[in-house]
């Protein structure tokens, strides 16, 4: 019988542990995701990149896919080039955490603003992110755009195919 409540300590503990990494590994990719705003806002592709996996992949808010890091930070690169006073921001709603496989969901609303000739295109709407933890460092490995408003210029008028 000593065995019993021996076995409930040892269970009480682990199942502590595990609330207290997934807290921790929760603040961590808040952290990381912050990292990647401040990228973005400093037009630094090294930087964000340093965010994602080698196998990192993306499907924007207006349906384009983009596999591999090298592709995701070129892209980054010919945008903060192309469009004016570029900005996304992506604000955490969410963020779960399987421990056990070092994978995460991060759900949350994004905005983007930039401006085209005919006007300050304002964009957002939801996304969502997988992450997974390697070698103990969060990476983002997949994220997803979806967007629910465009207004500002004729780029809104386009339909994504």
């Amino acid at each position: 019988m000593k065995t019993i409540p021996h076995i409930c300590s040892m269970i009480y503990f682990l199942l502590i542990s595990m609330i207290a990494t997934a807290q921790s590994d929760d603040l961590l990719i808040r952290e990381a995701r912050t990292r990647s705003n401040s990228a973005i806002a400093a037009r630094d592709t090294t930087a964000l990149a340093a965010e994602w996996t080698e196998d990192f992949h993306v499907i924007s808010s207006r349906n384009s896919e983009v596999s591999g890091k090298a592709n995701n930070r070129h892209l980054f690169a010919n945008e903060f080039q192309t469009k004016k006073n570029l900005i996304y921001i992506r604000s955490t709603d969410k963020v779960k955490v399987n421990p056990a496989w070092n994978m995460a969901s991060e759900s949350g609303q994004w905005t983007g603003s930039w401006q085209e000739p005919d006007g300050l295109v304002k964009i957002g709407g939801n996304y969502f992110a997988k992450w997974h933890k390697l070698k103990g460092v969060w990476k983002i490995r997949a994220e997803i755009f979806v967007p629910l408003y465009c207004t500002g210029s004729v780029f809104c008028d386009k339909t994504p195919f």
